[in-house]
């Protein structure tokens, strides 16, 4: 399936119109960039880059694809039927923290080449940025303790997916996902739902332990519990009474789970599954993670939060040309500028690792700041010539936070974790 017509009308309209006066042919520069974080957030987490090089290589016009174009004059058309991207693009590499103006992704080509990718970056690179951003501050709210991603059945089918990476880029330990297993790698875990508990209903009445039973023989001694169905004080009884005190672990879904979690350890261990875990979900965040720190909680679920970017679903990125010909071109729309030319940045840090600042500069030009440089070649030629690999990605995420001021790890809203400053040519 082409990836081609996963865009907007206009940018074709465009390209149409460019051919006619030939500026089609003209070299120019392009830039992703947030000119501000979501509101209250102090940092953002870049996800996508893999994702968008592989649909790059899917962006051909084919036959049937050409076909529905119908809006379009024959030149334009015969235009099309041969496109590849052949140009070059620099960026920060998947898992790198990004702050208001870093340049998160340029695309250098001609016009036409470059102009009509715009809706295939955004949508990748806004949708997956958002995911990773909000996934990340809940990995900082566990404090270490394991996350699932569970947010399939609240989003779209094929979103899911993607949420799915782009959490575990930003540390979460695995996903309910399949789909994310087979494509991209990502662990899954998942054992039962109230639905199977229920469905054991003899004529007496409710049998908890005839599904317990079921589950452990099917999946042994390891599995993990629902033990909410009910009443969680017997529903933890009859865990213990099936699997024994090796019990995997037992998943609260409901109620106060700080209140219910503490009175699950003490029956565990009152039982003797002292080796036991208990796994919470039903609506956390990183609010409600952060919340349950003091509890006696050893891995969390959570779904529509996360993949939903926890109430910043996109990461407002844009696409502005910024360079023609070699000549800087900025937008001076109220509220909507960009900054003209080609650009660079790297980040600057204290001697214990400890950030400090994001300096942005014209790529022709680094300054004499030192610091780690962030922009690195992604393609070249039309050929992807980076490493995408998803254990990278998750190692820059969790040195990014590492790496980060006390402040920028709060929750509480505020400034961006460290300032931008743009240095002109």
């Amino acid at each position: 399936m082409t990836a081609a017509l996963l865009t907007d009308k206009y940018e074709l309209t465009m390209l149409a119109a460019a051919l006619r006066d030939s500026t089609a042919h003209r070299r120019a520069s392009f830039e992703v960039f947030a000119r501000r974080l979501p509101f209250g957030r102090r940092y953002g987490v870049v996800a996508g880059t893999a994702r968008f090089l592989s649909a790059l290589a899917d962006f051909r016009f084919d036959d049937a694809a050409l076909a529905s174009l119908d809006f379009l004059d024959d030149e334009t058309l015969r235009w099309l039927a041969d496109y590849e991207f052949r140009g070059d693009i620099d960026g920060y590499s998947e898992g790198e923290l990004y702050f208001p103006d870093s340049p998160v992704l340029s695309i250098h080509g001609t016009f036409a080449e470059c102009v009509i990718l715009e809706t295939l970056v955004l949508s990748i690179f806004n949708h997956d940025t958002a995911i990773a951003s909000a996934a990340a501050r809940m990995v900082s709210a566990s404090t270490g303790r394991p996350l699932i991603e569970m947010g399939s059945r609240r989003t779209h089918e094929h979103a899911a997916v993607a949420a799915a990476r782009a959490a575990y880029i930003a540390g979460f330990f695995a996903s309910s996902n399949l789909e994310a297993q087979r494509t991209y790698g990502v662990p899954a875990l998942g054992t039962s739902a109230h639905a199977f508990t229920l469905v054991h209903t003899a004529p007496s009445g409710p049998d908890e332990v005839a599904a317990f039973r079921a589950q452990v023989d099917a999946l042994g001694v390891g599995t993990t519990l629902l033990v909410d169905t009910y009443d969680i004080t017997q529903g933890v009884a009859n865990a213990v009474a099936v699997a024994g005190p090796e019990l995997g672990a037992v998943r609260i879904d409901s109620g106060d789970l700080g209140v219910m979690a503490r009175q699950v350890r003490d029956q565990l261990d009152s039982l003797g599954a002292r080796v036991t875990k208990i796994v919470v979900s039903g609506d956390l965040d990183e609010y409600s993670i952060a919340g349950l720190a003091a509890a006696p909680v050893d891995v969390y679920g959570v779904g529509t939060s996360v993949v939903t970017g926890s109430g910043a679903p996109t990461a407002s990125m844009v696409y502005k040309l910024v360079e023609v010909d070699g000549r800087p071109v900025a937008k001076r729309s109220t509220h909507k500028e960009s900054h003209g030319g080609r650009k660079a940045a790297l980040r600057l840090a204290k001697p214990s690792g400890t950030v400090i600042e994001e300096v942005v500069y014209p790529a022709d030009s680094a300054p004499s700041d030192g610091g780690r440089v962030l922009t690195v070649p992604l393609m070249r030629s039309g050929s992807v010539v980076c490493d995408s690999s998803l254990a990278d990605a998750r190692a820059r995420v969790a040195a990014g936070l590492r790496s980060l001021p006390w402040d920028g790890l709060k929750l509480s809203r505020g400034e961006p974790a460290i300032p931008t400053r743009l240095v002109s040519a």
